[in-house]
């Protein structure tokens, strides 16, 4: 059995990680977004779907566009973070299935489902949008998920050239300024809402 991570691996992805709505003014490289994908893509989806698609928003032009699509108290995280990430999902992932998941023709399962495709692309994109925020930490960077968008004008916006990709969620990323987070919010204990059948 592997040796346990130590408390301060645990700690920052978990325990005392938060959620920042704002950062410092160090800058993020482009090789920490590289060095976040190629750690949070050996996460597990299903038949190794990977129906995550990643957009990068560094440009101050990208960041206001996108922030356009946002919610009032979010356009100004947007702005003013290192780099905000659109976690968008491929509902045609399916093409890609003979690449990643030779075993076997996992496509066909697919193939003419659209209803299938859609529920799978948003559970793996979701569980890869997990991924993103644990590779993250882990490298020694801070996140900011949030909703408060307008799907549809992020996905005109950044996917109109992509059919099939739609947006699952959004994100902040950079330096977190520990003066941006709240009160740490409870926690409840295993036996409020968790059964052992």
């Amino acid at each position: 059995m592997p040796d346990v991570l130590n408390d301060e691996a645990l700690d920052r992805i978990f325990r005392t990680a938060r959620s920042y709505n704002g950062y410092t003014d160090r800058p993020v490289a482009e090789e920490q977004l590289h060095a976040i994908w190629d750690l949070m893509k050996w996460g597990p989806t299903s038949a190794n779907q990977l129906p995550a698609r990643l957009i990068w928003c560094v440009s101050e032009e990208a960041k206001a566009k996108l922030a356009a699509c946002t919610s009032a108290q979010n356009q100004p995280k947007i702005l003013k973070a290192p780099v905000s990430v659109i976690i968008a999902m491929d509902v045609e992932f399916h093409e890609h299935l003979p690449e990643l998941f030779p075993h076997t023709d996992a496509k066909a399962w697919f193939d003419g489902n659209t209803e299938l495709r859609e529920a799978s692309a948003f559970r793996n994109s979701t569980l890869q949008g997990a991924y993103f925020i644990i590779a993250a930490r882990a490298l020694g960077l801070d996140t900011g998920p949030m909703s408060g968008f307008d799907q549809g004008a992020v996905d005109k916006a950044f996917l109109a050239d992509r059919p099939g990709v739609r947006t699952n969620f959004i994100s902040t990323l950079g330096y977190g300024d520990p003066a941006s987070v709240y009160d740490r919010l409870p926690r409840p204990s295993f036996a409020k809402f968790n059964t052992i059948a």
